[in-house]
C-alpha cells in the first residue's frame, strides 16, 4: 500500500506543478541592446508615488457631502496633469505590481511563490536605467529593485519589517515616517555638497513607498474611517513633497510626478486575484513633459464610473500597469527597460509630435528585439524541421516595418509613423506569446495522457484486487517482455528527441509519465478483456444507470466550484437517500436524524462569502454550544456501565473542554483590545499557540472506542478553530460533525439493507482492532455511493465555511489571535490549517466508516481517487490564460484547488489513521479487552 500511495502522491504533485510550467513560465529573456529616444527629455528627474493597496473608486470618489476624499489630487487632475485608471494584472500581489510599474513586465504567477522580498529573476528596471534613484518605504519592495541593478546608485531608506503590523493603533504613520524622512534628507542636502549636486543631475528618480493604506484596508476593511482619514494623510503628504521639491529646485519646472498603486483590494481587505476592485487602480501624471486636463464633453467607458466620480468632462486616459515604466523612461529620457512589454500612453505626453513619434519608435524596437531573442532561442532548441515560425513577422517583415517608420519620420509624417509602430508593436508582443506558448499543446497532451493513463490503472487495480468481477488469469511471460522493451524503447526515444532539442528537465517527467503508467494499464489487457465479457452478462440497463448518476454526481461536484449552492441541492437530495433506497423503514429515528442534519449543512453553502463584518458573538456561542453538547455526551457516558471506561479517560474530556472554554474567551478579549486599538495582548497570544501545540497531545490520550475518540477530536480541533473564526464558520464544524455522525450511524444500517453483514454494536467498537484479513469483504457497488458521499463531504467542507474558489478567499482578521505584524508565510500556513481542520473531521469520519463495515481501506480509498481525478481531469482542460484577469485568476484557482484536495486527501488518510488508531499511554498499564 505505501508504495502504491508513495506513486500516487508523486503523479499528482507533477501534475499539480506542471501547469505553472505550461501555462505560467517567467517570460524573461535576456541579451537585448538597450533603446533610448535621441531627443532631449522633457523632465530632469520623476517623483514617483506609489500608494500601496489604493483602489480607483476609493481616491477618484466624493464623500456623501460632495466634498473630495483627496483635495489637492482631484485639484490637480482638473487644473494640472492627466488621469485615468491603471489596469493590474493577477496575481495582485505588491511584488508583481511594482514590478510592472517600475520595470514594465509581468511576473509569471509563480513568482509569488519565490517570496516577496529577493529578487529571483535578474530584470532591468526604470530604477536601473537611472542616473540615481532615492527610495523611502517598506523592506519587501525596496530592497529588490536595489539588488537588480547595476552599480551602486539605487538608495534605500526602510523601516523596520515590525512596523507592518495590522493591530496596531494606526498604519497612517508608516506613510507619515515616509515623508518626514523625505522632508529630512532634502533638508540635509543643503549642508551636504556632494548629494546636492547628485540631486541636481539629470535622470534623477525619487521614489516613495507609501505601505499605511494596504495596512489600513487588511486591517480594517476599505471601506472603513481608517482606510479613508489614511488616504487624506496621504493626500496632505504629496501636496507638502511636491511644493517642497518645486522650493528645492527653485521652480524650474523640469520636474515630473506620477501617483498610482501597485493593486487594488477586494471590500473584505484581501488581494491576489482579479477581482476588478482589485484590478483597477488610479493614476495621476502632472509637472514637466505631461499633457494638462483636456475637457470633453462626452466619452464612452463600459463602466459608470465617470457619472459616480463626476469626472464626465474631463478625459479619462486608461493605461495598463505596464505602460508606466515606458511613460517614466521617455519623460526622464532614459533607456526603455529591457523586459518592458508596456506601449508608451502618448497621450499622456505634450511634447512635440517629432518627440511623440521618435519615443514611439524607440519603443518598438525595444519590444522587437525581445521578440528577436526569444525567436532565436527557440529556434535553437526545436529541430529544424519541426520549427514554425511566427510568420506575420518574418525577417523581411520586420525590415520593411523599420525601413518605412524611418522614412515617415523624415517626411514628418508623424501620426503614420506612429499608427505603423503601434501595429508592430501588437505584432511583436502576439509573436513573444507566440513563442512563449510553443510547446504548449504538447505539454497539455502529454499530462493529459497521463492523467487518463493513471485513472484507468487506479479503476484496473479496484477492479482486480477488490471486486469478484474478474477471475485471476495467469499472466503469459513471454508477451510481457516484449511489452516492457516495447514501451522502455518508446521512453528512451522520447527522451533522445528531447535531449537533442535541450528541453529543461520538467519537460522530460511530463513526457516520460504517462510510458510507465500506460504500461501498466497495458499489462492489464488480459483483466480489461474478462471484465468486458463479464460487464456483457450483466444487467445492461442498470450498469447504465448507474454510470449515468456517477457522471452527474461528479458534474454536481465541478459545478460546485462556481456556484456554491450546488452544494445545497447536493446536501438535499443527501437528504431524501434513506426514503429512496427504503432504509427508513427499519431505522426510522436514525434516518430523521440523518435528514434533518442534512438539511442544516445544506444552509452554510447559501450563506455570504469571506468578507462579511466579524461576528464574534456567532463565535461565542459555537463555544458554548460546543460545551453544552460535551457535557450531556459527558454525562451519558458516566451513566453508561461501561465496562470499557476508564476515571482517566474523563480527566483528558475536562482539560479539552477546559481548552474549548478558554480559546472562547480568548476570541473575544481579542478583538476587544484589537477594536479598541490596544493591538494583541501577548497572554492571549501565548494561550493561542499553547492551545494550537497542546489540543492534538491531549487527542491522542484518549480512549480509542469509536465514539469517544470522534468526540475527543471534535473537542481538539473546535479549540483551534474557534481562534480561528470570525464569524458563522465556527458553527459548521458542529453541524459537519453531527452529519458526519449520523453518517457513521446510517451505513450500518445500509449495510445491514444490502444484507452484507451482521448488526454489531457501535459503542464498543474501537479503531484499533487489528482486522483479520478475511474478515474484509469484496467491494460492492454501494461502496462507490461511500466514497462519492466522502468526496462530497469534503468539497462541502471547504466552501461550506464561506470560502470561494479563489486565491483571495482568506480573511486576514482569523489570524489575530496568533500575530498581527505581517509576515506572508505563518499567515498562510494558519489560514491552511483553517481551512483543514474540517477536512481532518470529514476524513477521520470516513475512517470511522472504513472500520465499521469491514472494508480495507484502501479500497474505499481508490474509489476516492478515481472521482476526485476525473473532477481534476475536467478542470485542467479549464485552465486558460487570456481573457478577463478574473477567468484566469479563477481558472487557476480551481485546478491548484482540486489538486490540492486530492493529494491532501491521500495526507489525510495517513493522518486520520493515525488521530483514530495511535494513543499515547501515560501513567497506565496495558488492558486487555476482550471482544
Amino acid at each position: 500500500v505505501p508504495v502504491f500511495i508513495l506513486a500516487g502522491l508523486l503523479v499528482h504533485c507533477v501534475f499539480l506543478v506542471s501547469i505553472f510550467d505550461i501555462y505560467f513560465s517567467s517570460p524573461l529573456v535576456h541579451g537585448m541592446t538597450p533603446q533610448q529616444t535621441p531627443l532631449p527629455p522633457p523632465a530632469k528627474r520623476l517623483v514617483l508615488f506609489v500608494a500601496d493597496g489604493l483602489r480607483a473608486d476609493s481616491l477618484f470618489e466624493l464623500n456623501s457631502n460632495g466634498t473630495p476624499r483627496a483635495p489637492y489630487l482631484r485639484s490637480i487632475l482638473e487644473n494640472n496633469g492627466s488621469w485615468g485608471i491603471s489596469h493590474t494584472r493577477v496575481p495582485t500581489e505588491s511584488r508583481p505590481g511594482h514590478v510592472a510599474l517600475i520595470a514594465g513586465f509581468y511576473e509569471d504567477v509563480s513568482a509569488v511563490a519565490k517570496g516577496w522580498k529577493e529578487n529571483p529573476v535578474e530584470f532591468d528596471s526604470v530604477f536601473n536605467e537611472s542616473k540615481y534613484t532615492w527610495s523611502w518605504g517598506s523592506p519587501d519592495i525596496l530592497p529588490m529593485f536595489a539588488k537588480g541593478a547595476t552599480g551602486d546608485h539605487v538608495y534605500t531608506f526602510c523601516y523596520a519589517a515590525e512596523s507592518e503590523d495590522f493591530g496596531a493603533e494606526d498604519a497612517a504613520k508608516l506613510d507619515i515616517w515616509v515623508f518626514d524622512h523625505v522632508k529630512s534628507f532634502f533638508n540635509s542636502s543643503r549642508s551636504n555638497q556632494t548629494l546636492f549636486s547628485a540631486l541636481n543631475e539629470e535622470k534623477v528618480v525619487l521614489f516613495l513607498h507609501l505601505l499605511g493604506i494596504d495596512t489600513n484596508g487588511h486591517a480594517h476593511r476599505p471601506n472603513s474611517r481608517e482606510y479613508q482619514e489614511n488616504i487624506k494623510q496621504v493626500d496632505e503628504g504629496v501636496k507638502e513633497i511636491a511644493s517642497l521639491i518645486d522650493n528645492f529646485y527653485g521652480n524650474d519646472g523640469k520636474t515630473a510626478f506620477i501617483l498610482t498603486s501597485d493593486h487594488g483590494m477586494t471590500d473584505w481587505g484581501s488581494h491576489g486575484a482579479g477581482h476588478p476592485s482589485e484590478t483597477l487602480t488610479p493614476l495621476i501624471v502632472w509637472g514637466a513633459g505631461v499633457n494638462y486636463p483636456q475637457k470633453v464633453t462626452s466619452q464612452f467607458f463600459e463602466d459608470n464610473f465617470l457619472k459616480e466620480w463626476k469626472l464626465e468632462n474631463l478625459k479619462r486616459l486608461d493605461v495598463n500597469q505596464a505602460d508606466i515604466a515606458p511613460l517614466m523612461a521617455s519623460l526622464i529620457g532614459v533607456p526603455f527597460p529591457l523586459n518592458s512589454v508596456g506601449t508608451l500612453p502618448l497621450e499622456y505626453l505634450n511634447g512635440s509630435a517629432h518627440f511623440k513619434a521618435e519615443s514611439m519608435f524607440t519603443n518598438a524596437v525595444q519590444i522587437l528585439e525581445q521578440f528577436k531573442v526569444k525567436m532565436s532561442q527557440k529556434k535553437e532548441t526545436t529541430l529544424s524541421f519541426l520549427f514554425t515560425p511566427f510568420k506575420p513577422l518574418s525577417d523581411s517583415e520586420q525590415i520593411n516595418f523599420l525601413k518605412k517608420i524611418r522614412l515617415y519620420i523624415q517626411q514628418q509624417r508623424y501620426d503614420e509613423a506612429v499608427s505603423l509602430c503601434k501595429t508592430l508593436i501588437n505584432l511583436a508582443l502576439e509573436g513573444l506569446s507566440y513563442y512563449h506558448t510553443y510547446d504548449r499543446l504538447f505539454l497539455g497532451l502529454s499530462i493529459a495522457a497521463g492523467f487518463v493513463g493513471w485513472t484507468t490503472y487506479v479503476i484496473l487495480v479496484i477492479i482486480k484486487a477488490h471486486t469478484n468481477l474478474t477471475k485471476t488469469i495467469p499472466t503469459n511471460e513471454k508477451k510481457s517482455t516484449v511489452l516492457f522493451y516495447g514501451f522502455a524503447s518508446a521512453g528512451m526515444i522520447i527522451a533522445f528527441f528531447l535531449l537533442i532539442q535541450t528541453c529543461p528537465w520538467t519537460y522530460y517527467v511530463y513526457c516520460l509519465l504517462p510510458v510507465p503508467v500506460w504500461y501498466a494499464v497495458v499489462r492489464e489487457i488480459p483483466v480489461i478483456q474478462d471484465l468486458a465479457t463479464n460487464v456483457l452478462s450483466l444487467h445492461i440497463g442498470r450498469s447504465i444507470g448507474f454510470l449515468l448518476i456517477c457522471i452527474l454526481g461528479i458534474e454536481i461536484l465541478v459545478f460546485s466550484f462556481f456556484y456554491r449552492s450546488a452544494l445545497s441541492v447536493g446536501l438535499l437530495v443527501f437528504a431524501g437517500w434513506p426514503v429512496i433506497t427504503q432504509l427508513w423503514i427499519q431505522a426510522k429515528t436514525r434516518a430523521l436524524i440523518w435528514t434533518l442534519l442534512c438539511v442544516l449543512l445544506a444552509i452554510f453553502p447559501l450563506m455570504p462569502v469571506v468578507g462579511r463584518e466579524p461576528n464574534i458573538p456567532l463565535v461565542i456561542a459555537a463555544g458554548l454550544l460546543t460545551l453544552l453538547i460535551s457535557s450531556f455526551s459527558l454525562a451519558s457516558l458516566c451513566k453508561s456501565e461501561n465496562k470499557y471506561r476508564d476515571n482517566e479517560d474523563l480527566k483528558v474530556y475536562f482539560y479539552q473542554m477546559f481548552s474549548v472554554a478558554l480559546s472562547t474567551y480568548v476570541v473575544s478579549s481579542t478583538h476587544d483590545s484589537l477594536k479598541s486599538k490596544q493591538g494583541l495582548p501577548v497572554m492571549n497570544q501565548i494561550i493561542s499557540w499553547m492551545t494550537l501545540v497542546s489540543s492534538p497531545v491531549l487527542l491522542l490520550l484518549s480512549p480509542t472506542f469509536l465514539f469517544q475518540r470522534l468526540f475527543s477530536i471534535l473537542l481538539s480541533l473546535m479549540s483551534t478553530y474557534l481562534l480561528l473564526s470570525t464569524g458563522y464558520e465556527a458553527l459548521f464544524p458542529l453541524a459537519l460533525f453531527g452529519l458526519m455522525f449520523a453518517w457513521i450511524n446510517m451505513e450500518q444500517e445500509a449495510l445491514q439493507h444490502y444484507g452484507l453483514s451482521l448488526k454489531r454494536k457501535l459503542a464498543v467498537f474501537s479503531f484499533t482492532y487489528a482486522m483479520d484479513i478475511t474478515q474484509f469483504r469484496q467491494l460492492h457497488l454501494d461502496d462507490v455511493r461511500r466514497s462519492f458521499f466522502f468526496v462530497f463531504f469534503i468539497v462541502t467542507a471547504f466552501f461550506g465555511t464561506g470560502n470561494i474558489a479563489s486565491i483571495n478567499s482568506f480573511d486576514p482578521a482569523s489570524v489575530y489571535c496568533f500575530l498581527t505584524v505581517f509576515s506572508p508565510f505563518m499567515m498562510g500556513g494558519l489560514l491552511l490549517l483553517k481551512v483543514a481542520i474540517p477536512f481532518v473531521l470529514v476524513s477521520c469520519a470516513f475512517e470511522a466508516v472504513q472500520v465499521t463495515t469491514q472494508l480495507s481501506s484502501k479500497s474505499l480509498f481508490l474509489i476516492v481517487l478515481v472521482i476526485s481525478d476525473i473532477m481534476a481531469l475536467h478542470f485542467f482542460f479549464l485552465v486558460k490564460d487570456y481573457g478577463s484577469w478574473l477567468d484566469i485568476g479563477t481558472s487557476i484557482s480551481h485546478y491548484v484547488l482540486v489538486m490540492s484536495l486530492t493529494i491532501f486527501m491521500m495526507v489525510m488518510n495517513g493522518l486520520a489513521q493515525l488521530l483514530t488508531t495511535q494513543r499515547l499511554g501515560l501513567h497506565r498499564r496495558s488492558k486487555h479487552h476482550s471482544t
